[in-house]
């Protein structure tokens, strides 16, 4: 993926040590390092999932984005919040002086998982998000759009007393954002442990999340035990390392927020390097990480030894970079997801 034709590379880290706690949060505006954190520390072979859920509900096929048993088994849940962009109909300009504003579902401020969810179901793979929206209309709109991305929502929950957050976005000639984020609180905010969907969290294959959902009480704790829950199915635990110092109290408490759960994510080993980018003219940068995490998710979901083929892993990377790649050239995060069609037809352009 590149931006004013500079290629940006993707780094996998090889182990814990390599990443400091102060790169994370050392500047608030920076490009970043994509960090895929997958599991390597069980059996994945004698590590076997729940096959009976006690509760319904979750486990009916039809509520998956593929209906074969395969894909079903491949499922990567998403969990933590989902937003709404307001986007300016005009680049180049302030908030202030935006005339009018696009609505652009999905939130790519906070790399929504919503959006990693939507990015997976779009290239074809399994997915489902757990989260809290507020019972109004923009709420029932997110909800009905993942349905018609053919995403699980059954486990998604409705505030009476909290609004969906919402975000508005101003473009810059180059693509980049100016932001005013109403979250305060927001739904996804005041999620509780009692409101999980334990069955659907049972089920995942990979267990995704960001750190987003750390940052404030109720949701912090209910992010735990829903982590906790999927350690014990035996979920590959994936980390997406999403940096917002504005929404975090101080820079000491997002880098204890964020290293909170590190030792607990799971990472892919016997890798390092880098892979090429693609070129392409950014329009909107909103939503390319969430695109690279779905891209390789949903490689990874189906193929967990994936780690162990360096010529597969870099494949699969190069795969996840045009999938950011291709959403740089639209607006909005969900809207702008790709196609598997569409990443293997600009992979071919570059080539």
């Amino acid at each position: 993926m590149t931006r004013n034709g500079d290629t940006e590379s993707v780094t996998v880290i090889t182990s814990f040590k390599r990443l400091q706690p102060e790169i994370l949060i050392g500047t608030q505006q920076f490009y970043p390092v994509y960090l895929l954190l997958l599991n390597l520390s069980f059996d994945h072979h004698n590590t076997q999932m729940e096959e009976n859920p006690s509760t319904g509900g979750s486990n009916d096929p039809s509520l998956y984005s593929n209906r074969d048993p395969e894909a079903i088994n491949s499922l990567v849940v998403c969990f933590g919040e989902m937003l709404i962009d307001f986007v300016s109909s005009i680049p180049g300009v302030s908030l202030a002086e935006a005339p009018a504003f696009e609505k652009a579902p999905g939130g790519g401020y906070a790399y929504a998982p919503a959006n990693v969810a939507v990015g997976i179901s779009r290239l074809g793979g399994s997915s489902a998000f757990i989260g809290k929206v507020g019972s109004d209309q923009f709420g029932y709109m997110l909800a009905d759009i993942l349905k018609k991305n053919n995403v699980n929502n059954s486990g998604m929950r409705f505030d009476h007393n909290a609004r969906t957050a919402l975000a508005f976005v101003s473009l810059k000639n180059n693509g980049e954002r100016e932001f005013l984020f109403f979250r305060n609180p927001s739904a996804d905010m005041r999620l509780q442990e009692s409101e999980l969907d334990v069955n659907l969290i049972k089920q995942a294959k990979v267990f995704h999340f960001g750190s987003i959902s750390l940052i404030d009480e109720p949701c912090r704790f209910t992010h735990l035990a829903a982590m906790a829950i999927a350690k014990k199915s035996g979920s590959i635990l994936s980390y997406d390392v999403n940096l917002r110092l504005p929404l975090w109290p101080s820079p000491e408490g997002a880098r204890e927020g964020i290293m909170s759960v590190w030792d607990q994510a799971d990472v892919i080993k016997h890798f390092k390097g880098r892979v090429g980018g693609v070129k392409v003219k950014p329009v909107d940068t909103t939503g390319a990480g969430d695109a690279f995490v779905g891209g390789i998710l949903s490689i990874l979901a189906s193929d967990i030894n994936l780690y162990e083929d360096e010529k597969r892993l870099r494949e699969a990377l190069v795969f996840a970079n045009a999938c950011g790649a291709v959403v740089v050239t639209k607006k909005g995060a969900i809207p702008a997801m790709p196609s598997k069609e569409e990443v293997k037809q600009i992979l071919k352009l570059e080539a």
